[in-house]
């Protein structure tokens, strides 16, 4: 192979901050990973991530958007949703009593992920979750 060659694809997705661009951003996963065993799980993240940026960011408010990226290769599928800041901290996942209502979606993220990282900037945090395709379901790589 050469070099410059990459066999991953990237794909992007910028949505108004409205909640019912959750269900868009659901559906736009969904059909880009058709028929991939990954699928499910990658929905429910993005779900998660994007429905975490409304509520809990600038980009639920007025004029907020934020955006997706999906990459896939034959090793991994990341899924990323960077938000429009306006916080003062970042997305945690938090360990919440089974019955709490709030502050257990990055907990069930992390749980659904092999990886889940959180990248701070100036313009707002970028959630990628990855899941790794050689790695059967509920298991976790080392």
């Amino acid at each position: 192979m050469h070099e410059y060659t990459s066999t991953a694809r990237v794909w992007g997705l910028t949505c108004p901050g409205f909640p019912e661009e959750v269900s868009r951003a659901r559906r736009w996963t969904r059909d880009i990973l058709r028929g991939s065993p990954l699928a499910e799980d990658a929905e429910l993240i993005v779900s998660e991530l994007s429905a975490n940026a409304i509520l809990h960011t600038a980009s639920g408010r007025e004029a907020g958007s934020f955006h997706l990226a999906l990459a896939v290769s034959s090793q991994v599928v990341a899924l990323s949703v960077t938000d429009g800041g306006g916080t003062g901290t970042a997305p945690k996942a938090e360990h919440r009593d089974q019955d709490a209502e709030h502050g257990r979606g990055l907990g069930m993220v992390s749980a659904i992920a092999h990886r889940v990282v959180v990248h701070d900037s100036d313009g707002g945090h970028t959630v990628t979750a990855e899941l790794f395709t050689d790695v059967r379901r509920g298991g976790h790589s080392c």
